[in-house]
């Protein structure tokens, strides 16, 4: 039986993957996307992104329901949490959105084959799984995402030593969870459960948390962490753990060495950061190259060192988010149908959706500064905002970067409410290469919270209007 051919395999569902695939279709290729979960979306869709936002959601209205809704007169008695149902909104909202996927499939008539795919070289990659073939692609797409880094000395089990897959997926609230790392996904599934009850305890390596970020945001972020209830041990480490009945000893000392202590929770989220997944994809068969970190290797076009196969979202060089895996994906489509596909890392944004949320694209203060470019800095803060100020929401700031020389706008950092929204403002103005007074003179309605935005470009290009 001859082997199905296909313009275009692709290797992972996630949302480099399928994206790339329904592009790709689009655009009148003839498209097969592999995928071995069982459900289209990837770890963001399946047990990343979207089910940890639902929980975020969630559990912010729990916890406003129980603490802050007497402050806007509305007055709740008798505030309970039903776990499974929380849990069961979770499951549903990301059923609904996998399927949708497939949905997207069959409109744009992408072939969707179930099961592990492998390169067997000479354009050909075997799935075994459901779909137990052989096909063949003029092109071939490695999307095959990332995984949860481990950490030394402690054993993944999912029920007590967690990473963000059994954090999504506890069936009580603990009374005490330890999450080892400071970055978007121990901050965001910590506060998830201190909101619905739990003590929770954040170990970092380093001195700081969300260590990507604007230094001066960071700082500022940490302190509205502290005063909702996280616990923050900076410069630690973790070096063991050992099980006792219902609880975990974890032996923690500093980072540059010093006398270790005991720590003990119910549960221990894992959140080191991710590393690209490569296994069993039969990349040395195929004679594909990895980087010094495990990464395929590929140039700006997403080409490997083997003609035909390329490689897009987490699995190669740049930040393991979504929406950049999504854009290569785009522009890999367009590539492979002829035309000239581009993505501008420059402006992808990088989001932490706790509350309040912080955004941040372009550069920061400190990469500036490493960099000899002069620049000028604007802040506004959210406590003279109208809207913030209505809303009752009123931590955090604006602070915005601009070129001293030319005022192109480089940078801005977003601290409050809505900031993953807000953000988007300032992508689309260094897009277009806009400068700080271009926002400052551009309208903004009244009261909404992008005037913090518009008042922070006048502190740069002239003065506020409202501090």
């Amino acid at each position: 039986m001859a082997e199905e051919a296909f313009d275009v395999v692709i290797i992972g569902g996630g949302p480099g993957g399928y994206v790339c695939a329904i592009k790709a279709a689009q655009l009148g290729l003839k498209v097969a996307c592999v995928e071995k979960r069982g459900s289209l979306g990837g770890t963001c869709l399946n047990v990343g992104c979207i089910p940890s936002k639902a929980l975020l959601a969630s559990s912010e209205k729990f916890e406003e329901a129980d603490h802050h809704l007497a402050l806007h007169g509305v007055k709740v008695d008798g505030v309970a949490l039903d776990l499974k149902a929380m849990m069961g909104r979770k499951d549903k909202v990301v059923g609904d959105l996998t399927k949708g996927i497939e949905f997207l499939f069959k409109k744009n008539k992408v072939t969707y084959l179930k099961g592990a795919g492998a390169l067997l070289g000479g354009g050909k990659v075997r799935v075994t799984g459901e779909a137990n073939q052989t096909v063949t692609g003029k092109n071939i797409v490695i999307a095959t995402g990332s995984d949860s880094t481990p950490l030394p000395g402690l054993t993944i089990d999912e029920k007590k030593v967690v990473t963000s897959t059994g954090a999504l997926t506890l069936e009580k609230v603990p009374e005490h969870m330890v999450v080892i790392g400071g970055g978007v996904i121990g901050l965001e599934l910590g506060s998830v459960w201190r909101r619905l009850g739990a003590k929770v305890t954040v170990i970092e390596f380093l001195e700081r948390i969300i260590p990507t970020t604007d230094g001066e945001i960071a700082t500022q972020f940490q302190k509205i962490l502290t005063k909702q209830g996280i616990e923050f041990r900076l410069g630690q480490k973790v070096t063991g753990a050992k099980t006792k009945g219902d609880k975990i000893d974890l032996s923690v000392e500093p980072a540059k060495g010093g006398t270790a202590e005991t720590v003990t929770a119910d549960v221990v989220l894992v959140s080191v950061g991710r590393r690209p997944y490569t296994e069993g994809l039969g990349l040395d068969k195929a004679g594909v190259k990895l980087d010094e970190r495990g990464r395929v290797a590929v140039d700006h076009h997403f080409q490997t060192n083997v003609p035909g196969i390329y490689a897009i979202g987490d699995v190669i060089v740049g930040p393991m988010l979504a929406h950049k895996a999504e854009e290569e994906g785009v522009a890999l489509a367009e590539t492979l149908a002829g035309q000239k596909g581009h993505v501008n890392y420059e402006t992808c944004p990088s989001i932490v959706y706790t509350a309040p949320e912080l955004a941040s694209v372009g550069k920061t203060e400190e990469e500036l500064k490493a960099a000899g470019i002069a620049y000028k800095v604007g802040k506004f803060p959210f406590l003279a905002n109208s809207r913030a100020k209505a809303a009752g929401d009123t931590d955090g700031q604006v602070k915005l970067l601009a070129d001293a020389k030319t005022d192109r706008l480089l940078g801005a950092h977003i601290l409050g409410p809505n900031a993953g929204t807000l953000i988007h403002e300032c992508c689309m103005a260094m897009e277009f290469q806009g400068s700080a007074e271009d926002v400052a003179r551009a309208f903004h309605g009244h009261p909404t919270h992008n005037e913090a935005i518009k008042e922070a470009a006048l502190a740069i290009s002239s003065k506020p209007i409202h501090m």
